[in-house]
């Protein structure tokens, strides 16, 4: 979402700013689950023991969508389902066929 909205110039330059430095320092602290990379239909959790870290680098990228009137889910489960992928910071599961989820932007994943 944001990088789409970095993309078609509609963030202030220091928003932008603010939202790449965020960015970066995701792509540099957790690890690229590999069903991501290769964009299938999956959803990605947070696991609750590094939820504190992981909403103090979120916030700032939710005041943006806020700021910009984007509409947006914070979802929290105790069920995320089938889980696929799993590391320190994340769980990654399956989606369900009756779930539609949007394609995911082709320079949203790292190239290896």
């Amino acid at each position: 979402m944001l990088n789409k909205m970095v993309e078609d110039g509609v963030m202030e330059e220091e928003d932008e700013g603010l939202f790449h430095e965020i960015d970066e320092w995701f792509a540099e602290e957790l690890p690229w689950p590999p069903q991501c990379k290769r964009q299938e239909k999956v959803i990605c959790y947070f696991k609750t023991e590094n939820s504190d870290m992981m909403m103090k680098m979120i916030n700032p990228l939710l005041w943006l969508l806020e700021r910009y009137e984007h509409p947006y889910y914070v979802v929290y489960t105790n069920f995320p389902g089938e889980i696929v992928y799993e590391d320190e910071y994340q769980v990654v599961v399956k989606v369900d066929e009756n779930i539609v989820i949007e394609d995911v932007q082709a320079n949203w994943s790292p190239e290896d």
